[in-house]
C-alpha cells in the first residue's frame, strides 16, 4: 500500500494521471450510438461495419467500462462466439469459436495487434495478461480463420486499439483513478496526454493488486507506458512502449469433491507430489515491448505502412513438479503496400516474426530453484506474404478475395546434453485463400458470404511443453470455414443486429494431454467439425441527447456451438462423434445499459451452459449464471462507481483444466463481490 500511494504523489507531482484515450470505436456496447459513423479496419478494409464481408464485432470505450476495470474477461465474454476465460487472476485463455480446445494457458490460435503492431510473437504465444484494461479505448474482433491477411491463425484476429489525444494543440490533460475491492482488490492508474499541432503523447502508470479468493491466488501488477504519435504532411509515425512486471500464483486445479467442500482450496498434495501452497506455484513475468509504426501517403491512391517491433520476457515459474526459468527475445517486421481508388483496393505485404528462447528447468524445492533437469535453446521464425484485392462493382456489392503464403520453423537443442545436436522443424509453406461477398440489401441491411481457409502451426509451448520434452512430430492445424451471414438497422436505426452461421473443419486439431505428475504435453487429434450460430442484437429502448435519460439500451448474445470430433483415436479410445472438450453448447450473456446527465446503470447475465471436460465427455462440468453490475455518477472533473460480481454467489470454473489427470479439472472463481471507486479529470 505504501509503495502504491508513494507511487500516486511522485506522478502527482509529476502532473500525470491516467486518462481514457479519446474514443474511436464511441458508443454503448457492440457499435456506436450513431452506427453510420462507426468503420471497422478488419483485413485493412476500413469500411462501414454493415458494408463489410466479415464476422466482426466491435468493442467501443462505453463497453470496455461497463465492468470492474481490472480484467478483460467480462468486456470481450460479451461478444458471440468469444469466450475468455481465468483458471486464477491473471491467468487468462481467449478462445474464438472453441479454438482454446488446444490452450491449458495463455493465448494462442488468436493473432493478436495493437495498433497495427503483432503482439503475437513467432513462437504463437500472446502475453495478453500484460495490458491493462484502461490503456485501450475500442478493439474489433475477426472471429473465423484470417489467415489470408494476419498469418497463422485458425480461430480468428484480435484488433486492439488504444487512440492519441485529438484536443486542442498545446492541450494537456490530467485524470487519476483510483478503486478497490472484495479479496484485496486495488487498483491505481494515472496518466498525462499532451498533445500540439504535430505531436501527440501519452504517459501512463498502472498498478493493481489482489489477495485472490483462494488459496496461491494473489496477484500484483506493475505497468508503465508511453505511446506518441508525430503527423506531418503526407506521413505519420507511431509508437509504443511498455514495461510490466506481473507476479500471479497459480492455485491450480482441484476435484470436484473438494470444489463443493471449500471452493477457495489450492491444489493439494496428493501421495509423494506437493501441491501448489507447497510449492509457491506462481508466475514472474517482466516484459518491455517496443513498436514503431509509419505511414507515408506516396500520392492520392497509394500509401505505404511499414512496422518494427522488439520485446524481451524474463519468464519464472515455480510449479508443482520443476522450477521453469525462460529468457525470450522477440523481433518482428513488416510492410503493407496499398492501392485505393473509387471501386478498387488492393493490398500486398509481408511480416517477419522471431523468437529465441532459453529454457531452463530446475527441480522445484518449496518454491526454490534446486537441480538442473534441462537446459533448452529453442529459435523460432515465423513469415507469410500476403496480397488482397477488393472491387465494388455497384453500390450494392462488395467482393474481397485475398491469400497469404505462411512458413513457420523451429530450430531446438538440449544444452544440458552435450550430446545433443540442432534439430530443425519446419512446417511446410500454407496457402490461405479467402473470399468474401456483400450484398446491401437496402441502405441499412446487409448479407455476406465468407470462404476461408486457415492455419495454425503448433505453438513453442506445444512442441516444447513443460512436460520437458521436445514433440517435433506434432502437425500444423489447417481447415476450411464457410459462413454466411445478415447484418443491419432496423426501427430508424434503434435496432441492430448482426446473425451469422459458419461450418468450419478443422484437420489434425490439437488437443491437450497430462502425464501422471500433471504436466502437459499435446498430441494431434485428427478432425473436428464446428458448426454454429452466432447472434448480436442491441435495441435503444429510449432516450436522446438532452433529455433526463440520454439512453437506455437492452442488449443480447448469443453463442451455439454444438461442435464435434469428426475423427478422433488415441490407442484403443474412438472418441469420434464426441462433443469437443472444454467449449460449451451454448453461451447467451444478456444485459442493460441505463445513462442519464449523471447517472449510469448497467448490469448483464452471463447464463454459459455446461461443458465436457474429457474427451471421453464422462465429465461435464455444470451450468452458471453470472450476473453483474455496475452503477455511477458522472461530474465534469468527478466520477463515482461502485457495483457487483457474482451476485447470484455461484460456485463456478470460469476456466477448467481439460483431460486433467487426477480429475483435477476444476478452477473454482471468486465468489460475490464489491468494488467501487473514483475518477478524477483535470
Amino acid at each position: 500500500m505504501q509503495k502504491t500511494i508513494g507511487g500516486l504523489l511522485f506522478l502527482l507531482i509529476a502532473r500525470l494521471a491516467s486518462a481514457q484515450p479519446a474514443d474511436t470505436l464511441r458508443g454503448s456496447g457492440f457499435v456506436a450510438a450513431d452506427s453510420s459513423e462507426v468503420v471497422v479496419h478488419a483485413f485493412y478494409n476500413n469500411l462501414n461495419w454493415k458494408a463489410a464481408p466479415a464476422a466482426v464485432a466491435v468493442i467501443g470505450a462505453k463497453a470496455m467500462d461497463r465492468y470492474s476495470g481490472s480484467s478483460l474477461v467480462p468486456v470481450l465474454n460479451t461478444v458471440p462466439g468469444v469466450r475468455m476465460e481465468e483458471r486464477s487472476p491473471g491467468s487468462y485463455r481467449l478462445s474464438f469459436r472453441g479454438s482454446l480446445l488446444r490452450s491449458p494457458f495463455g493465448v494462442r490460435n488468436v493473432k493478436v495487434y495493437w495498433n497495427d503492431i503483432p503482439l503475437t510473437d513467432a513462437g504463437g504465444n500472446t502475453y495478453l495478461n500484460l495490458i491493462d484494461l484502461g490503456e485501450l479505448s475500442g478493439a474489433e474482433l475477426i472471429k473465423g480463420p484470417a489467415a489470408s491477411v494476419y498469418g497463422a491463425n485458425t480461430g480468428g484476429a484480435l484488433l486492439l486499439r488504444s487512440a492519441l489525444p485529438s484536443g486542442q494543440p498545446g492541450a494537456d490533460h490530467f485524470n487519476i483513478n483510483l478503486s478497490g475491492g472484495s479479496y484485496g482488490l486495488l487498483q491505481e492508474q494515472t496518466a498525462w496526454q499532451h498533445s500540439s499541432q504535430h505531436f501527440s503523447s501519452a504517459l501512463q502508470q498502472v498498478h493493481q493488486q489482489s489477495d485472490g479468493y483462494r488459496q496461491q491466488s494473489a496477484t500484483r501488477k506493475d505497468l508503465v507506458k508511453w505511446q506518441g504519435g508525430w503527423a506531418g504532411k503526407t506521413q505519420r509515425l507511431l509508437w509504443i512502449l511498455f514495461y510490466t512486471d506481473l507476479y500471479y500464483q497459480t492455485p491450480g486445479g482441484i476435484t470436484l469433491a473438494q470444489m463443493q467442500a471449500d471452493p477457495t482450496l489450492a491444489r493439494q498434495p496428493a501421495g509423494a507430489i506437493p501441491g501448489s501452497v507447497q510449492q509457491q506455484a506462481s508466475v514472474y513475468n517482466k516484459t518491455i515491448f517496443s513498436g514503431i509504426h509509419h505511414e507515408a501517403k506516396l500520392d492520392d491512391r497509394w500509401a505505404l505502412q511499414s512496422f518494427i517491433t522488439a520485446n524481451h520476457t524474463d519468464f519464472t515459474n515455480p510449479f508443482i513438479t520443476n522450477y521453469e526459468k525462460r529468457n525470450e527475445r522477440n523481433l518482428g517486421a513488416g510492410t503493407r503496400l496499398q492501392y485505393r481508388s473509387d471501386r478498387w483496393q488492393w493490398i500486398t505485404g509481408l511480416e517477419w516474426l522471431y523468437d529465441h528462447s532459453n529454457i531452463d528447468d530446475y527441480g522445484n524445492r518449496g518454491g526454490k530453484q534446486d537441480t538442473v533437469q534441462f537446459k533448452d535453446d529453442i529459435y523460432a521464425k515465423q513469415w507469410f506474404v500476403f496480397s488482397q484485392l477488393q472491387f465494388q462493382p455497384s453500390a450494392s456489392w462488395t467482393v474481397t478475395a485475398g491469400m497469404s503464403l505462411n512458413n513457420q520453423s523451429y530450430r531446438y537443442k538440449r544444452l544440458s546434453d552435450p550430446a545433443a545436436v540442432y534439430t530443425t522443424r519446419s512446417i511446410e509453406a500454407v496457402f490461405t485463400p479467402r473470399i468474401a461477398v456483400l450484398y446491401r440489401l437496402n441502405r441499412n441491411i446487409s448479407a455476406y458470404a465468407v470462404a476461408a481457409k486457415g492455419f495454425s502451426p503448433p505453438a513453442l509451448a506445444e512442441v516444447r511443453p513443460s512436460d520437458g520434452n521436445f514433440y517435433g512430430d506434432l502437425n500444423a492445424e489447417s481447415g476450411w470455414n464457410f459462413e454466411a451471414g445478415i447484418k443491419g438497422e432496423l426501427a430508424e436505426n434503434r435496432l441492430q443486429f448482426d446473425l451469422a452461421f459458419y461450418s468450419f473443419k478443422l484437420e489434425h486439431a490439437i488437443v491437450r494431454r497430462n502425464n501422471a505428475l500433471g504436466a502437459e504435453y499435446f498430441v494431434n487429434a485428427g478432425s473436428t467439425s464446428q458448426q454454429g450460430i452466432e447472434l448480436m442484437t442491441k435495441l435503444q429502448v429510449f432516450g436522446s441527447p438532452g433529455k433526463p435519460v440520454t439512453g437506455f439500451w437492452l442488449w443480447s448474445s448469443f453463442s451455439f456451438q454444438p461442435y464435434r470430433f469428426s475423427e478422433y483415436q488415441q490407442g484403443a479410445a474412438v472418441y469420434s462423434g464426441h462433443a469437443l472438450t472444454g467449449v460449451p453448447r451454448t453461451m447467451w450473456v444478456s444485459g442493460a445499459d441505463l445513462e442519464m446527465h449523471r447517472f449510469f446503470f448497467n448490469i448483464s447475465v452471463n447464463a454459459t451452459s455446461s461443458l465436457p471436460l474429457t474427451d471421453d465427455n464422462d465429465v461435464y462440468a455444470d451450468a452458471y449464471q453470472l450476473v453483474q453490475c455496475k452503477a455511477g455518477l458522472k461530474m465534469r472533473h468527478l466520477q463515482l462507481f461502485a457495483g457487483m460480481d457474482n451476485l447470484l454467489n455461484q460456485v463456478y470454473s470460469l476456466g477448467n483444466d481439460i483431460n486433467a489427470a487426477g480429475k483435477r479439472y476444476y478452477n473454482p472463481a471468486a465468489g460475490r463481490s464489491v468494488f467501487g471507486g473514483i475518477r478524477l479529470d483535470f
